[in-house]
């Protein structure tokens, strides 16, 4: 069981060749690395499973492999088109997980050496069309991790600056939280080619310009994403796990944000945000055992505005009626009033 879905497994996945699972997207969600929150989010299972469907149908369109093999409604699976109501089950081709050993100090990834194909890159890479207020950028560039030069800016931007061409950032995906890197340290603990790294790139500047061309289309300004990747047995990269989802991705309209980065918003304003960074700060491999406050649940009517939110877009990112709920515009217009200082 992870944070915000569960995974089934059907059929081992092998060296040579890829198993069977299924996800099953849940109403919980999460913020902060911190694993599940105390409250659910109604409708959000289904709106992510379907909102992530759509996006993968898409890509195999333009030929571009991912895991996924089509949703699940009673013993059939079937594509988007197929489904009659909504379903929060998604089956996909599985690979093999290679996890990283802790050693004092850090992990070691030397299990990744030799490796053919049929495992998860351990790697998220990010995209970034814009600086939205709370992006990690601003914190990195304040404590010298990152500089200008590696995002391709001469002058300090400032929140909500929109960048004249995607930055591509990239992290750990299997330690306890993650971890910036460099592309050189990206490619050396994941045993990647450099050719391979440029392929990465490419394909995932392709997802960006799939769900950027989409959000435009709705008048959403698609300012962030992650996307994960996995070999295949022949060592084709395939894009896996979930995408171009409010989780996956930051999106905003006229200046609300249509993510879960409304619920962050909200805990940032906590004390047990506040502890939750000082843990990190002390400890950033066990941060967790730090710390003693716990996240309080949401406030009742902007829990239910966020549900509103994610069924909302998951109807006009797929251009189909799956839930009964206000127009995102009503939806935003609920949660601007929550969001004021």
């Amino acid at each position: 069981m992870g944070s915000v879905k569960d995974t089934i497994i059907l059929e081992e996945p092998t060296r040579e060749r890829t198993g069977v699972g299924r996800f099953v997207f849940s109403d919980r969600y999460s913020v902060f690395d911190w694993g599940e929150m105390p409250d659910h989010i109604e409708g959000k299972g289904q709106a992510l499973c379907l909102i992530t469907a759509y996006f993968f149908e898409e890509l195999e369109n333009r030929g571009v492999k991912t895991h996924y093999l089509g949703l699940v409604e009673g013993e059939k699976v079937v594509d988007l088109n197929g489904l009659e109501k909504p379903s929060n089950v998604l089956q996909f081709k599985t690979v093999r997980v290679i996890r990283p050993s802790e050693v004092p100090g850090g992990y070691d990834y030397s299990a990744y050496v030799g490796e053919k194909g049929c495992f998860l890159i351990p790697l998220e890479v990010i995209y970034r069309n814009s600086l939205p207020e709370g992006s990690s950028v601003f914190k990195r560039l304040r404590e010298g991790s990152l500089t200008l030069e590696d995002i391709g800016l001469e002058e300090m931007p400032a929140p909500g600056q929109v960048l004249p061409r995607p930055i591509l950032d990239v992290s750990t995906k299997l330690e306890s939280s993650d971890r910036y890197l460099s592309w050189d340290e990206a490619r050396a603990i994941s045993g990647l080619s450099p050719e391979e790294i440029t392929r990465l790139k490419e394909l995932t500047l392709l997802v960006n310009s799939l769900i950027t061309e989409k959000a435009e289309g709705l008048g959403l300004l698609h300012e962030d994403g992650k996307v994960e990747f996995a070999f295949d047995p022949q060592r084709e990269l395939m894009l896996v796990d979930a995408l171009g989802t409010p989780d996956e991705c930051r999106f905003s309209y006229q200046g609300i944000p249509v993510s879960k980065e409304v619920a962050r918003i909200h805990y940032r304003r906590t004390s047990w945000y506040r502890d939750v960074e000082r843990a990190k700060e002390e400890e950033p491999v066990h941060w967790k055992e730090r710390v003693v406050s716990r996240p309080e649940p949401l406030p009742s009517e902007l829990r239910r505005a966020i549900s509103h939110l994610y069924m909302s877009f998951a109807n006009q990112v797929t251009g189909r009626e799956w839930f009964d709920c206000p127009p995102l515009p009503e939806v935003l217009g609920k949660i601007k009033e929550y969001l004021q200082p």
